[in-house]
């Protein structure tokens, strides 16, 4: 038999480690007394997003599902404990971790709060320990010093490794090997590659390839026919030919946060949305609280996004739009929202919206040099220095201290302090 062709790069040794049931998890470390008992982070019911955030083990073996209404996880589940987040002690158990990780090696790339990769490949010899047992003691440690366990995947590339993350779950370790990725990888379904969603897997479905070892056998022109370049980009994934290196964030060489991907928040307003009044007083809102942290992070957004759900039949989708230059100006964030609300809804009685989202993408450092503009609006920088002055106060006397005109006209949302139940989303691959 002709010995298979071992894949590129197939000498690295690469983790990805995935803190499971996260909020949740951190949750009941925070606080014993909720250890072993179901629990969910949900939102405010008051408010009207009383939905399930993450889920503890224990909800989800009661058959409690992210999403849905904490009305329904409770039919589900008596004794249930709801909790509301707290995104500060998130991130503070995010950068705990990372110093675990960084015992073993500098080389970890943060893939949001709680997951991470790294590159072990140089390091092992240090740690005097092979692959599968300096995953088993990271795990270890995990429980013993942050109260949290974590699935581990182990492969020479960041694909399989992230696949190896959640081929177990909860607190296990996975090696995607040379020697094993066919039958372990190619078997699953298309959907579980990272970046195959809803849309490339419908598309993929439709040209008769379901598996991930149909996208790796699959034709080049083919799949370059049916998603463009990113056809090839997951060819080579499912191939095991990634080669794309772990990057860590160094705040000093001015990078982005790899742990956050885009800055969005949304909201189930307290009444259906069915004027445009209505609309562009929440879409101000969201869109302060979005462009305020993206001054915070020291960062522009080049896309801007809305998500919305209609009250009548509960149904979501999104929309977005790329700029022409990256900003975290809150005027031009918010009109760029209203501006996508505008082109999709009709804004009156006859499709009233439960929930709206904003969510700013495409990261660039502040700092970043961006290319001039001949029309370059001449109100920028007094647009610039009334947000700092905004900022400013709001850091002294709250969130809450000083609102836009727009903001007024919906007198519900007055004393809500939407940046305090910020999103973070997490980074993306490229």
């Amino acid at each position: 038999m002709t010995e298979r062709r071992r894949p590129a790069g197939a000498h690295r040794v690469v983790f990805h480690s995935d803190m499971n049931a996260f909020y949740a998890s951190v949750e009941q470390a925070d606080r014993p007394e909720l250890r072993g008992r179901p629990l969910v982070v949900g939102g405010h019911e008051e408010l009207r997003h009383g939905i399930v955030l993450a889920k503890s083990a224990e909800a989800k073996a009661a058959g409690v599902k992210t999403g849905e209404a904490l009305w329904e996880a409770r039919a589900k589940c008596p004794g249930l404990v709801v909790v509301t987040p707290r995104y500060g002690l998130y991130q503070k158990y995010s950068l705990l971790a990372r110093r675990i990780y960084y015992q073993y090696t500098d080389l970890v790339e943060p893939f949001g709060l709680d997951e991470a990769w790294l590159d072990l490949t140089g390091s092992l010899r240090l740690v005097g320990a092979g692959a599968l047992e300096t995953a088993a003691e990271i795990s270890e440690r995990m429980k013993a010093e942050l109260g949290c366990t974590v699935s581990i995947g182990i492969s020479w590339n960041k694909i399989f490794a992230k696949f190896g993350s959640d081929y177990r779950k909860p607190d296990a370790i996975t090696a995607i090997t040379p020697e094993n990725y066919r039958d372990l990888v190619w078997s699953a379904p298309a959907g579980e590659l990272l970046y195959v969603g809803r849309a490339t897997r419908k598309k993929l479905h439709s040209s008769g390839i379901d598996t991930i070892g149909d996208i790796a056998r699959a034709s080049p022109e083919l799949l370059q026919r049916r998603l463009g370049k990113m056809g090839g980009v997951l060819r080579a994934f499912a191939r095991g030919e990634d080669e794309t290196p772990v990057k860590p964030y160094d705040a000093a060489r001015n990078e982005v946060d790899h742990t956050i991907k885009s800055y969005g928040n949304g909201l189930t307003a307290p009444h259906d949305i069915a004027t445009p009044e209505d609309a562009k007083a929440l879409i101000y809102l969201l869109s302060e609280s979005v462009a305020q942290r993206l001054r915070e992070g020291r960062v522009r957004a080049s896309t801007i996004a809305i998500g919305v759900r209609s009250a009548d039949d509960l149904v979501s989708y999104s929309r977005q739009t790329t700029l022409a230059r990256a900003t975290n100006v809150t005027g031009r964030i918010a009109r760029t929202a209203w501006e996508l609300l505008e082109a999709n809804e009709p804004l009156d009685e006859t499709r009233p919206l439960r929930g709206l989202h904003v969510r700013a993408s495409g990261l660039e450092p502040m700092d970043a040099p961006q290319q001039l503009e001949l029309a370059l609006d001449p109100r920028l920088h007094m647009l610039e220095d009334l947000d700092e002055t905004i900022d400013d106060l709001r850091r002294r006397f709250g969130n809450t201290c000083v609102q836009r005109g727009a903001e007024l006209l919906d007198e519900s949302l007055l004393d809500l302090d939407i940046k305090r139940d910020n999103v973070i989303h997490p980074v993306g691959y490229f």
